[in-house]
């Protein structure tokens, strides 16, 4: 009988197992030499607790919103391409595991389901996942669709003028798997007798000219509201702010873009000083606990999104395997809050953490 696995560092060990190298190695991977990689997990390890005793904690509120619409904790799914490389029903079985978590799932443009078939599969609260595209028609096209299937928010990812330089699929010669939503739109074949297909796919389609006037555009075409995904400066923070954006994604792009980028954890607090409070901002990259989580939420996040967790559950179990990942990282959240003395997500303080900065700064 196999053996449950009982943290996220099992679940990875199962989905290695699971899958092919080249697919496997798709999904772990990060940009060059994966400093950034390991920093986004490794951050969290140097962020110490402080936690208050002696109060009535027989009672755990794990509830929250984003951007008004209720989820059962503060954990959702960021967007992450071709799930059917780890499982055969690939977004759909991830859809209707955040459908019974009753969270949020983003689906990413770059999926192999498509935008219909993952709304027609469950009714998860759905945001999507937009690159802008040479074309944008192609990018128009597919925020009407998505808005039409009754996708709530569309989250701009905007770290991606090109696609980082990926070695493992270079090495592999990772194939372009099928991306059901460009069928009829554009064609997803490339050329490439060397290096990654996925990579040469993308430096054809990627548009390296898209700007903050852009949003304007975006805001043009659609009446959903906009997330910016990759975010990592207090500058960048108040850009978005002014353009008038909905919410911000910290994230480093599962540090698959720009190495040595810092580990998104670092610059949450900074980003968060910078908006003020007055959109929502959110937090991705090296989420492996409900420790981390606790974290991200002490520093101001309103709420995380988890990628490669979600693909290790899913290569593992199937839809079963996602639901266990988001339950896991809840049980460990809520036991966290508890040995901290939080009953609720709003009682989860600046006080309960204590950084390296911190650190430094109680020295002078």
């Amino acid at each position: 009988m196999a053996i449950e696995p009982i943290n996220m560092n099992e679940f990875q060990e199962l989905a290695k197992q699971a899958l092919p190298k080249m697919y496997y190695d798709y999904h772990t991977g990060g940009a060059e030499d994966q400093y950034t990689l390991k920093e986004n997990v490794e951050a969290f390890s140097r962020i110490l607790f402080q936690p208050r005793i002696l109060l009535d904690v027989s009672r755990i509120n794990l509830s929250t919103t984003v951007l008004g619409y209720n989820l059962s904790s503060p954990i959702m799914l960021a967007p992450t391409g071709c799930h059917k490389l780890a499982h055969p029903e690939g977004e759909i079985a991830t859809a209707r595991a955040a459908a019974a978590c009753k969270t949020i799932m983003v689906l990413s443009c770059m999926s192999t389901c498509t935008v219909e078939e993952v709304a027609s599969s469950c009714d998860a609260i759905r945001f999507f996942q937009l690159y802008v595209y040479r074309r944008r028609d192609v990018s128009a096209q597919l925020v009407q669709r998505a808005e039409r299937c009754g996708y709530k928010a569309i989250v701009l990812t905007a770290d991606t003028p090109r696609l980082g330089r990926r070695e493992a699929d270079i090495k592999n010669k990772m194939i372009t798997p099928e991306l059901k939503n460009f069928e009829g739109l554009m064609s997803t074949e490339v050329d490439s007798e060397k290096g990654s297909q996925l990579e040469a796919f993308a430096s054809e389609i990627l548009d390296p000219s898209l700007s903050w006037k852009d949003i304007g555009w975006l805001k043009s075409i659609t009446n959903l509201p906009i997330l910016i995904k990759g975010v990592l400066t207090a500058e960048d923070a108040v850009k978005a702010v002014d353009v008038g954006v909905a919410g911000i994604i910290v994230s480093n792009h599962g540090a698959r873009q720009l190495d040595y980028a810092p580990p998104t954890i670092s610059v949450l607090e900074e980003v968060v000083q910078a908006v003020g409070g007055k959109i929502p901002v959110l937090l991705d990259g090296g989420i492996r606990r409900g420790t981390d989580v606790f974290k991200a939420l002490a520093l101001g996040a309103q709420a995380v999104l988890i990628g490669r967790p979600v693909l290790y559950g899913l290569a593992a179990m199937g839809e079963n395997g996602v639901r266990r990942v988001i339950e896991m990282l809840r049980d460990e959240l809520e036991l966290t809050m508890t040995l901290c003395g939080c009953c609720s997500l709003k009682d989860i303080a600046r006080s309960h953490v204590q950084t390296p900065r911190d650190r430094l700064r109680s020295l002078l």
